[in-house]
């Protein structure tokens, strides 16, 4: 497949008009044209259709784009391979809205100069490390619910992040005006998280902390998405989640939605940095005291706090 015309397809869906990505890619509007027709051509589908507004892609098109976002990752990726001193560091996060991604966003800042290339492979702990040992990525953040004993031999792994919770509620639920809650307080209350995968290391985590607390965690109806989430919490007198608080939602104003800190004890989600111990690449030790320090600098060694048991195997707090 003709990388160049992969690269101009993205280009022109990211502009929306093939005059733009023309621009983009110093090459002539019949330039863009012409390497889009190939592409089709070579495909066998129409890849973009002509409208007042630009250029838009077809369905086909819409399938077609990751894949090519990823033929273009992967062709840098072996680019960067042989050029020494290149290769961005290549991190994986199951979400770009939790701890970890808030977190490398806040290592990038303090350390602009290093490249980052951060993806979601959406797996769990044993895929991603499956995915680590076999260098598809530098580094992964997971919670890790066996012994290091249990774990590929050249396997590494850190707990870096103690993520607390906080209950998130609309304004009409009875807890809305508290300003902390203890788990105690949340097992008279339905704790809806639809669509939670079972044997995931965060099933296991939640299995656990329902048992210790007596919670009710309601797995049932369909997954429409976040925004349909906070949508159905805002508008209901009843429903209610956790979520990580340092993970990033958004939503209107008018849904005047609560988040509330859990506390007493307060239940820790801990999430560690899975890497090869034979990984060269000059940042990911950099990464990895950045992390150390980030989590030393937050621990409030005086709080009481519920741990899984598995958390607690991985070394519980730091002496």
């Amino acid at each position: 497949m003709d990388l160049n015309a992969v690269r101009t397809l993205v280009a022109a869906a990211d502009a929306g008009q093939f005059q733009d990505a023309a621009v983009a890619l110093s090459i002539t509007q019949q330039g863009v044209s012409k390497r889009i027709a190939a592409l089709e051509k070579d495909l066998e589908v129409r890849l973009f259709t002509r409208t007042a507004r630009g250029a838009q892609l077809t369905i086909d098109g819409q399938a077609f784009l990751p894949h090519a976002r990823e033929l273009l990752r992967v062709a840098d990726r072996a680019d960067a391979s042989v050029r020494p001193g290149r290769r961005a560091l290549r991190i994986d996060v199951h979400s770009r809205r939790t701890a970890p991604a808030v977190l490398l966003q806040d290592f990038h800042g303090t350390y602009p100069r290093i490249e980052l290339d951060v993806v979601t492979l959406d797996a769990d702990v044993h895929a991603a490390t499956t995915a680590v040992e076999a260098g598809t990525v530098d580094a992964t953040f997971h919670a890790v619910t066996v012994a290091a004993r249990h774990l590929p031999t050249a396997i590494r792994t850190a707990r870096v992040i103690d993520e607390h919770h906080e209950l998130l509620v609309g304004p009409r639920h009875a807890l809305a005006d508290a300003t902390a809650v203890t788990p105690a307080q949340l097992a008279e209350h339905r704790i809806w998280m639809p669509g939670m995968a079972p044997g995931t290391e965060w099933a296991d985590y939640y299995d656990e902390l329902a048992a210790a607390f007596g919670l009710t965690i309601d797995l049932v109806g369909p997954v429409f998405g976040n925004e349909a989430l906070l949508a159905e919490i805002a508008d209901s007198a009843e429903l209610a989640t956790l979520a990580g608080e340092r993970t990033r939602y958004l939503w209107p104003d008018s849904y005047d939605l609560r988040r509330i800190p859990v506390r007493g004890p307060a239940p820790i989600y801990p999430m560690s940095l899975i890497w090869r111990d034979d990984n060269p690449h000059p940042a990911l030790r950099t990464l990895r005291d950045h992390l150390d320090a980030r989590r030393m600098s937050i621990l409030d060694e005086d709080e009481q706090v519920w741990l899984p048991t598995w958390g607690s195997e991985l070394g519980g707090l730091p002496e």
